[in-house]
């Protein structure tokens, strides 16, 4: 399956959810934010959350900094 992430194509596999995205971009563990075609989407939803083909995801590492 192919989605939009960060603006380009990203292929998946079919009945990914946002979990297993963030898994294998090594994100799992690391503190971000995601949205999901637009809307914000809470960090409790992520295995939940099926993508489909063509979602647009967007994912924002947080870092600390001074």
């Amino acid at each position: 399956m192919q989605i939009i992430l960060n603006g380009r194509a990203h292929t998946l596999e079919c009945q990914a959810t946002v979990a297993d995205l963030l898994e294998s971009l090594d994100l799992a563990h690391k503190p971000v934010v995601t949205e999901l075609d637009g809307q914000a989407l809470p960090r409790g939803d992520h295995n939940s959350t099926a993508l489909s083909e063509g979602a647009r995801v967007e994912i924002i590492v947080l870092a600390a900094g001074g």
